[in-house]
Formats: structure tokens, C-alpha cells, sequence
């Protein structure tokens, strides 16, 4: 019985992650950018360290969390535009290239990507690098991490926020 039990909780999680990809990916396609604008466009790079897991207790035991990295529009009427936003270990190897195509934040809006707590693939010095670009009179795009692990009645969570490196 309990193995029956199991079984179902597994399939059932699976399929809910395999439904949140889809979603994901269909929320990718609507903000795809037709036509990147080239005038009057001012190219950037951020660097932001997100977090798989952090150790506790020792080097040899870890808590994984969820990680919610957050693109920000800080722009009253400007539209900015991500074109890339690649995942990297903390090897510094690629893991996954979330973009396909450059895509569009509106004015004002926050776009989410989610690392689920069971994907620790990114370690604890995992990093996102985002190429974007702007209007040149326009503020910077702003991208956060927001990471967080709930256990019992324990909570955690802590943001890191990113850095322009060029």
C-alpha cells in the first residue's frame, strides 16, 4: 500500500512539473520580441549569484531551496528587452539557456523564472548572466533572486541582487 501510495505522489509531481514547463514555455512565447529595436539602444550584462542549495551543519549536508529570479522594469514607459538569460553551475558550466528568442518586459512589469527546490543542479554558487538592452535615457533593468526553503514549521529565505559587469 504504501509503495502504491508513493508511486501515485511521484507520477502525480511529475506531471505537475512536466504542466508547469509547458506553462513556462508558452509564457516565454507570448513576450517573444517580433523585431529587436536597434536606435537609440544602449546594451547591458548583469551577473546574478542565485543559490541550489546552502550547506548546514557541515560541508556535507545541504538544504535545497527554490530560487525566484526576478526581472524588473523599473521603467515608467520605456519598454526593455532580455535577450539572453543563461543558468551556470557552480563550476561555471552552462546548464540551461532559458531564452530561445529575446523577449520583452513592458513598462513597470516583472517577469519570474523559478528554480524548483529539487533541481539542485546549480550548486551553492550557481549564476545567472542576462543580456538586455534599453533606451539610452532609461534606468537599468533590475534582477533579483529570492531564495527560500520551508521545512516543518522552519522557514528560510534570503534575495540577492544583481550586478552590471560591463
Amino acid at each position: 500500500m504504501t509503495i502504491i501510495l508513493g508511486s501515485l505522489l511521484l507520477a502525480s509531481c511529475t506531471s505537475i512539473t512536466a504542466e508547469n514547463e509547458k506553462l513556462a514555455i508558452a509564457k516565454l512565447n507570448d513576450r517573444a520580441a517580433a523585431q529587436l529595436p536597434v536606435e537609440n539602444m544602449e546594451k547591458g550584462r548583469t551577473y546574478l549569484s542565485v543559490y541550489s542549495h546552502i550547506y548546514t551543519n557541515s560541508q556535507h549536508r545541504i538544504h535545497e531551496l527554490t530560487a525566484t529570479i526576478s526581472l524588473r522594469n523599473v521603467n515608467l514607459e520605456d519598454t526593455i528587452y532580455i535577450a539572453k538569460a543563461d543558468f551556470y553551475n557552480t563550476e561555471g558550466q552552462l546548464i540551461k539557456r532559458f531564452l530561445d528568442h529575446a523577449i520583452f518586459i513592458a513598462p513597470m512589469e516583472t517577469f519570474e523564472m523559478v528554480i524548483e527546490e529539487t533541481d539542485n543542479s546549480g550548486g551553492s554558487g550557481a549564476n545567472f548572466i542576462f543580456d538586455w538592452l534599453k533606451n539610452q535615457s532609461s534606468a537599468d533593468p533590475l534582477f533579483e533572486g529570492v531564495m527560500i526553503s520551508t521545512t516543518g514549521q522552519q522557514g528560510l529565505s534570503f534575495t540577492t541582487q544583481g550586478k552590471r559587469i560591463n
